[in-house]
């Protein structure tokens, strides 16, 4: 009987610390995926603003010595990302494509022109440097028209800024969210014992020496939650750079060292503090507080 009831605690035990074990985990993957966000909130607008471009229409009459030269002009330029040449021919295709039907067959003729798309870095693509830029390349002889979504420019510079005020405001607030979570999981689990922690009170141990175990338990399994949750951070993180090479997620070493050290850190100091002032506040009550 009495073995039955052992191993009956022991599961039940058990059972507790890996409940606290999950908990801890999860809460930290997630504020590691939050984490993930705030610091490559800039790469991730710089990369929707890189895909705004602007597109130069070239004179009929430029020899292609001219066109060259333009484009070594703008490779040059330190608002250029990247440049691309259409000829006139291939905007015939590509609007042959989006439209369905050939428009050279009714008009006899091919009234496109030869073009660049000009795409630019992040820091420049805002409604003030782009006019700025479209008020130098129109003086250039060789284009005709410079033509972009000023619009659409303008709305994405807002967005962005609205999006990395929001995102830093949520930051914070999960990570609020997360340390009130994993301190209730640590007291949750320091609440079962408390009949065992004013039991040794009563027989005259020491504060200290009754916190000690359960402090340093409570390390443990917010060491093993830790780690738990920078393992399953790296799998995503993995996997999200294989759907998004784009952002190169693990280009920067250094960053993913303080984000995930700082994963596994918060873990155990929140679980050391959590079940420092659990275990202290139980033995600051009178036996017949803990029934309530």
């Amino acid at each position: 009987m009495s073995t039955s009831f052992e191993k009956y605690q022991k599961r039940r035990l058990q059972s507790s610390y890996l409940s606290v074990i999950l908990s801890i985990a999860f809460v930290l993957f997630l504020l590691g995926l939050f984490g993930l966000l705030v610091l490559n909130t800039k790469k991730i607008t710089d990369y929707f603003k890189e895909q705004a471009s602007i597109t130069i229409f070239l004179n009929d009459d430029v020899d292609n010595q001219s066109v060259k030269n333009l484009q070594t002009i703008l490779k040059s330029e330190d608002f250029t990302k990247s440049i691309s040449y259409i000829s006139k021919e291939e905007a015939a295709v590509i609007a042959k494509k989006e439209n369905g039907e050939d428009f050279m067959d009714f008009l006899g003729y091919n009234p496109l022109k030869n073009s660049i798309d000009l795409y630019l870095n992040a820091d420049f693509v805002s409604p003030e440097k782009m006019n700025e830029i479209e008020s130098e390349l129109i003086k250039n002889d060789a284009v005709f028209e410079v033509s972009y979504d000023k619009s659409l420019i303008t709305l994405l510079t807002q967005n962005v800024k609205r999006i990395s005020l929001w995102v830093l405001i949520f930051s914070g607030l999960f990570s609020f969210i997360a340390m009130i979570l994993i301190n209730n999981s640590i007291r949750l689990s320091v609440y079962s014992k408390r009949f065992t922690i004013k039991t040794m009170q009563m027989v005259g141990a020491t504060k200290r020496f009754i916190r000690r175990p359960f402090v340093w338990n409570s390390v443990k399994l917010g060491t093993i939650g830790s780690l738990l949750a920078v393992v399953i951070l790296f799998i995503a993180l993995y996997y999200m750079n294989d759907y998004f090479p784009e952002f190169e997620f693990f280009k920067n070493t250094t960053m993913l060292v303080v984000l995930f050290g700082g994963v596994f850190l918060l873990g155990i100091i929140i679980s050391w503090f959590s079940a420092f002032f659990a275990t202290q506040r139980f033995l600051n009550l009178k036996t017949d507080q803990l029934y309530y």
